[in-house]
């Protein structure tokens, strides 16, 4: 067992500030949100082209304080609402010698310390690679780079302060020789994904084409993609968390 091993695990998240502004500062934006709205329904009810007219017209025919203190009320609970969804997708890193583990809302994703070859933090993704240059985890989180980085050196992971294949890439169009079979296809549906924002097919195709043994690098709208042997990068793990834990 080396050095490393024998340190605690290492937890990277948001930390308790960040639940501060997610449940403290939310709520709050939506109050302001509702009173704003309520101050100014006489205002935009006089304006032909508003949104929604009928229902800000609506909404300036209530009675005060009620029609003031309902908007308000209202904000809140939009408020809650998106902080709980922002806490649901929080990501929390925790790291030790030998494995990490990935947790977003209660999904649970696994990499062996023993597996992979090389971890960094790209376009706001954090990556694990294997051996053979395939993608074992990645993730997206707006985690300080210096937090992650911290975390696994101190428990051994070879850390990259950028992808090490960056300048393997090549732009993809329709067509380009060089791909697998059937990549061409998945890359022209996942191009059309990305267009609309249909984030879960974009995830899936990827995956689609990991199988293949592409691996892809998004930017600017754009897709680029380089090849490893297909069928690496799979090893991983994903798991639910026990129902009350």
């Amino acid at each position: 067992m080396d050095a490393a091993d024998c340190h605690p695990r290492t937890v990277v998240s948001g930390g308790p500030l960040e639940l501060v502004v997610l449940w403290g500062g939310f709520p709050l934006l939506g109050a302001g949100a509702g009173w704003l709205l309520a101050v100014s329904t006489g205002w935009l009810a006089r304006l032909s082209w508003v949104p929604f007219g009928d229902l800000v017209r609506w909404l300036d025919r209530l009675p005060e304080p009620q029609a003031t203190l309902g908007a308000i009320a209202v904000g809140v609970l939009a408020g809650l609402v998106v902080a709980g969804v922002g806490t649901a997708e929080r990501l929390i890193v925790s790291v030790d010698g030998a494995q990490v583990r990935l947790r977003r809302a209660d999904q649970i994703r696994t990499a062996a310390r023993a597996d992979t070859r090389v971890v960094f933090l790209a376009d706001k993704h954090l990556v694990l690679l294997d051996g053979h240059g395939a993608e074992l985890l990645r993730e997206s989180t707006d985690l300080p780079a210096a937090q992650l980085a911290e975390a696994f050196r101190a428990h051994g992971w070879a850390w990259a302060d950028d992808d090490p294949h960056r300048s393997a890439y090549r732009l993809w169009v329709p067509d380009l020789p060089g791909l697998p079979g059937g990549a061409d296809a998945l890359l022209r549906a996942r191009d059309r994904a990305l267009g609309r924002d249909r984030r879960d097919d974009v995830r899936e195709l990827r995956r689609e084409l990991g199988r293949l043994g592409v691996v892809l690098r998004d930017e600017g709208g754009r897709q680029y993609w380089r090849t490893v042997a297909p069928g690496t990068g799979q090893p991983t793990s994903a798991e639910r968390e026990p129902e009350g834990r």
